[in-house]
Formats: structure tokens, C-alpha cells, sequence
């Protein structure tokens, strides 16, 4: 956050003569390595519209999950900021204990908002007993990264990219065979076991169905089985995330697959060599649906003043919609969730950009990412990383084994089924 809060107070600098004039709202969001070029190029433009308004900036947030444990010690503590950023498979929680604000009185009171400028997968993800709680900010999906120069070490080219998991490892052999050491990061270790739900959908299978976890079916077993032929197959470094993209970055690593969020962060940090961007490969062939990654822009402000909460409300739309959400595509690899922004400020920019046109090619395949129902949601989250790095270390291999206990551990975390 230093280097954010640092550009901030240039801008905040040049207006502070008339801060006592100004309406104050706190605004907090997370992954400061991805979304502070977004912030930096969008709040001028927000002065510039709205004059009256200061934003100041929360330190970030580490991740999704550190998000929401944030936003909930800050509503016991009557802390909370006035806009939250929030994975879209974290706003339930906030909205069940009525931290969260409904929209609909803001919206409602706007002669030319339109509920299908945003793309539905991701609108509805907001979308609680029929009130918006939420307005999509960022929509990413998973993709394939690539080294092309490691790539033509052993011969391989754009098509030859690999379709299927299988043909990952088969990749894995030839480039450790042309010297390549570290072939391949495959992200496990994304937030909200977003990999794992990434195996699941792609053979059009959700990981919960209500309150029951789905791992126990057979299409759970063959995303662990997937899982571990990788981490195997490819004698896959146990890496941590951020270390992981830094890898990649600078030249180390030939194929990364994580989400598109990061592209932005990787070319601007990359070594000199060719990158390219591809589909995320499939079980059996392409995938048959992904979850759809990314966050949402919350109003939990505890003030009654309407001017911070109209204040509140001009930021939180300026940020999803227009000009707002179409910097999120420019400096990041994220999709805006505004089709104004795709099709009509960005119309010529995935031309221009054809690496971060991959996920746009992808858009059909938007499943819900899934949260885990209950108050032990975050707890079950944790515990599915917990057996997943057991998978990357070593430390499991007999994967019907491991999907018994895991089955069994998480079930107990979530809800007793009503019927």
C-alpha cells in the first residue's frame, strides 16, 4: 500500500487547501500489487467529475478472505469505511449480517442507470432476495501464461500450446528435456480455492449444491486425481503466490497458469521475453464452464449523513461504470463487467491487446464462484488450502484417501441440510 498511498497524496496534496469543503468517504480494497495503478489513473477523474468529494484510501487488504475478516472486525468495532471492495464470492456473509447497504435506493433515484449495462453472471452475484448489494468492479477468469522463448527451447510454438491437462505434463517432459527447470506455477494457492472450483466446473460440476460439499462425487476425485498428475508430472515448485508471479516475470517459469487479473502486473514487471496468453485447458477437452474471479464494490458505510452516502454512491458507480471500469481493463488484465465499457470505450482496445482478449474469448464459459454457505465458510476455505498444499508438498497421494477426509472435514464446517 506505501507506493498507493504515496500517488494518492499527490492528488489529495493538490486539493487540500479545500478539504474542509469537501465530503470524506473511506474506500478500502485489496491487492495493492494489481489494483493501485487502476486507483491512480481512476480518482482524477473522479475529482474532476465530482469536486466535492475526497476519497480516502484504507490500507489494502492481503487478500479476498482478509477482505471480509477486515469489514467484519471493523462492523463490532463501528470501524467500517464507507465502500469495500469484495470478492464476489465474499458479499453474502456481509449481507446476511446487514453489513452490507441495498442498492436499489441509489439506483432507483438514477434517470439513466441501467441494471443490463452489467453482465448478468456477474450482476446476479450481487443479487440478494432481488436487491443489488453489489456492483461487479472486475471480472477475471483463468488462463493460461506463457514464456514463448522457454516455449521454443523445446519446440513448441503458439499452436502448440497445450488444450488439456495431460498435455500440460506431456509439455512439462519436453521443456525440462530442453533445460528448462521450473516448467511450470499452476495456481492451487489462488484465493477462495478458486482452482479447485476452476476442475470442478470444467466438467460442468459445482462444488456446492445448497449446503452440501460436492467433493465426494466422481467428478471431485478427478479434480484432485488432475491435481496431483500436475504437481507430479511436473515436479511443480511449492511456491508462494507472489513469488510464484515474480518467477514467471522474470523468465524462470515457461507456462503459469493464474488468473487474468494479473496481466497487467506481469507485463509491466516481465523480463525481456515473448509473452502469450491462451484458454485454460480442460480435462478431456475445453473446459465446459470456469468461476468467474474477481470483486465487487459494497456501500457499508455506518454514517446517516446523505451526503457521505451520496458521496459513497457517486464513487462506488463512477468506479464500475464508464470510463471508471474500462481502466480496470487498461491496467490490469481484468474484464470491465460493464458492457458500455467492453464494447463501446474498449471497442478497439482487445485488437490492440490481443493477450488480453484471451478471458473475453472465454466469457461464455462464467460460472458463479462459489462461497462455502454458513458462518464456517472462510474456515472451510482454509481448510481446502490446507489439503491442497498437502497435494503440491507431497504430503498426500492417495487421493481417494484425501478425498474421504476432506469430504468429511468440510462437511462438518458447513450448514446441517433444513430438509
Amino acid at each position: 500500500m506505501l507506493r498507493s498511498t504515496a500517488a494518492m497524496a499527490l492528488v489529495f496534496a493538490a486539493t487540500g487547501a479545500l478539504a474542509q469543503e469537501k465530503t470524506v468517504i473511506e474506500f478500502a480494497y485489496p491487492y495493492s500489487h494489481l489494483f493501485d495503478v487502476t486507483y491512480e489513473k481512476v480518482l482524477p477523474k473522479f475529482y474532476e467529475a465530482n469536486p466535492d468529494v475526497e476519497v480516502k484510501f484504507r490500507a489494502t487488504y492481503e487478500s479476498y478472505e482478509d477482505g471480509t475478516n477486515t469489514i467484519l472486525r471493523e462492523a463490532v468495532a463501528g470501524d467500517l469505511p464507507d465502500v469495500t471492495m469484495q470478492g464476489l464470492n465474499r458479499q453474502a456473509i456481509l449481507v446476511e449480517k446487514g453489513i452490507a447497504k441495498s442498492l436499489e435506493p441509489f439506483i432507483a433515484k438514477e434517470v439513466d442507470f441501467a441494471k443490463d449495462g452489467y453482465h448478468k453472471a456477474m450482476l446476479d452475484l450481487g443479487t440478494f432476495e432481488g436487491d443489488v448489494h453489489g456492483l461487479p468492479f472486475s471480472v477475471s477468469l483463468p488462463v493460461g501464461y506463457y514464456n514463448m522463448d522457454l516455449m521454443a527451447q523445446a519446440g513448441l510454438d503458439a499452436d502448440s500450446l497445450p488444450k488439456t491437462w495431460d498435455e500440460v505434463v506431456e509439455t512439462c517432459a519436453k521443456l525440462r528435456e530442453a533445460g528448462v527447470k521450473n516448467p511450470v506455477f499452476w495456481g492451487w494457492n489462488i484465493t477462495g480455492n478458486w482452482f479447485l472450483q476452476a476442475l470442478m466446473w470444467s466438467q460442468d460440476k459445482p462444488t456446492v449444491i445448497g449446503v452440501d460439499f460436492q467433493l465426494d462425487e466422481p467428478e471431485g476425485l478427478k479434480a484432485l486425481e488432475t491435481m496431483h498428475g500436475i504437481f507430479r508430472g511436473c515436479d511443480m515448485q511449492n511456491l508462494e503466490w507472489k513469488a510464484a508471479l515474480a518467477s514467471f516475470s522474470a523468465g524462470e517459469i515457461a507456462m503459469m497458469y493464474w488468473s487474468t487479473s494479473a496481466l497487467g502486473a506481469v507485463e509491466r514487471a516481465k523480463g525481456d521475453f515473448t509473452l502469450m496468453t491462451n484458454e485454460f485447458p480442460g480435462l478431456d477437452g475445453a473446459p465446459h464452464g470456469l468461476p468467474a474471479g474477481g470483486n465487487s464494490a459494497m456501500l457499508v458505510s455506518d454514517s446517516d449523513d446523505p451526503k457521505v452516502l451520496d458521496a459513497a454512491w457517486r464513487w462506488l458507480k463512477f468506479i464500475t461504470s464508464g470510463e471508471g471500469a474500462a481502466d480496470v481493463a487498461r491496467t490490469t488484465g481484468y474484464m470491465p463487467p460493464n458492457k458500455a465499457a467492453n464494447e463501446i470505450i474498449l471497442k478497439d482496445f482487445y485488437t490492440a491487446n490481443p493477450n488480453k482478449e484471451t478471458a473475453v474469448r472465454q466469457l461464455p464459459l462464467l460460472r458463479e464462484w462459489q462461497a462455502y454457505p454458513g458462518d464456517n465458510g472462510l474456515a472451510a476455505t482454509q481448510v481446502i488450502y490446507d489439503a491442497l498444499e498437502g497435494i503440491v508438498s507431497g504430503e498426500y497421494d492417495d487421493m481417494e484417501e484425501l478425498q474421504e477426509e476432506l469430504t468429511e472435514e468440510v462437511q462438518a464446517l458447513l450448514p446441517a441440510d433444513p430438509s
